[in-house]
C-alpha cells in the first residue's frame, strides 16, 4: 500500500523559490527532497527539519544520471524543476555575448526538460511534474519587450514542456507550467511584488488543487490560466 505522505523532488533549491518551497512542503507535512548544485546552508539547515538535501547540475547529463541512481528507490508525487538563471538579461539581445545566449537557453529551456525524461517514471500516478516558468514566457503577453533572453527561454520552456506533454499522451502525470509572480529574490531583485513566503504557498496551493489531473497548463501562483 502507499505510504499516504507525499513526497517532492525540488530541483533547484538553494536559495530563493526553490528553498521558499522547499519550507513550504515540509511545512505542510509533505517528505522533500531538495536539491542544489553546490553547497547552500540555508537549504542544508532544512535537514533537521527532514530535507533530504542532494547535490545535482541539470547541466551535467551525468551529475542528473548520478542523482537518479541515488533516488533509485523513490517515487515522488511532485518534481518541481525550479532551476534556471539569468544571463545579462538587463541588455537587448544584440548586445549580450552568444555564449551567455548559450547557457541561458541550456538551462532554462533545454535541462529542465532533460530531467523531465531523466525522472518522470518516477512520479506516482496521478502525479506532477512542473517547471518554474514566468510570465514574461508569454508571447501573447509579450507588448513591452525587455528581458529579451531570458524572456525567449522561458518561452522556449513552454513550447518544449509543451512537447514533452504531447510526447507522453499516454501519460498518467499532470504537466504544469508555473509562473511565481514577481518576487523579491536576487533574481527579482528590488521592487517586487511579492515575497518569496507568499508566492511558494500560492504555488503549493495550485499544485495540491490539482493533485491527481493528468493535463497540461500554464497558471500563476493564483492558479490564473497565463496565455501561451
Amino acid at each position: 500500500m502507499r505510504n499516504p505522505e507525499r513526497h517532492a523532488l525540488i530541483v533547484g533549491a538553494s536559495r530563493g523559490l526553490g528553498l521558499g518551497l522547499t519550507e513550504t512542503f515540509l511545512r505542510r507535512g509533505w517528505r522533500v527532497t531538495a536539491t542544489r548544485r553546490v553547497s547552500a546552508p540555508g537549504l542544508e539547515s532544512l535537514s533537521a527539519q527532514g530535507a533530504r538535501v542532494e547535490t545535482t547540475d541539470i547541466d551535467d547529463d551525468a551529475s542528473v544520471a548520478a542523482l537518479r541512481d541515488r533516488l533509485d528507490c523513490e517515487t515522488f508525487d511532485l518534481i518541481f524543476v525550479v532551476a534556471g538563471i539569468l544571463g545579462e538579461s538587463d541588455r537587448p539581445l544584440h548586445a549580450v555575448p552568444r555564449a551567455v545566449h548559450a547557457q541561458v537557453f541550456l538551462t532554462n529551456a533545454v535541462s529542465p526538460i532533460l530531467f523531465a525524461e531523466a525522472f518522470h517514471d518516477r512520479l506516482v500516478s496521478g502525479g506532477t511534474i512542473a517547471f518554474m516558468s514566468s510570465g514574461l514566457g508569454s508571447i501573447g503577453l509579450n507588448t513591452d519587450g525587455g528581458w529579451e533572453n531570458y524572456r525567449a527561454s522561458k518561452a522556449a520552456l513552454n513550447t518544449n514542456a509543451r512537447s514533452f506533454a504531447a510526447r507522453h499522451a499516454a501519460r498518467d502525470f499532470g504537466v504544469l507550467l508555473l509562473h511565481p509572480g514577481w518576487v523579491a529574490t536576487d533574481m527579482g531583485g528590488e521592487g517586487a511584488d511579492l515575497d518569496v513566503a507568499t508566492s511558494a504557498a500560492g504555488l503549493a496551493d495550485v499544485i495540491e488543487a490539482r493533485a491527481g489531473r493528468t493535463d497540461l497548463a500554464f497558471l500563476d501562483y493564483r492558479g490564473e490560466t497565463l496565455p501561451w
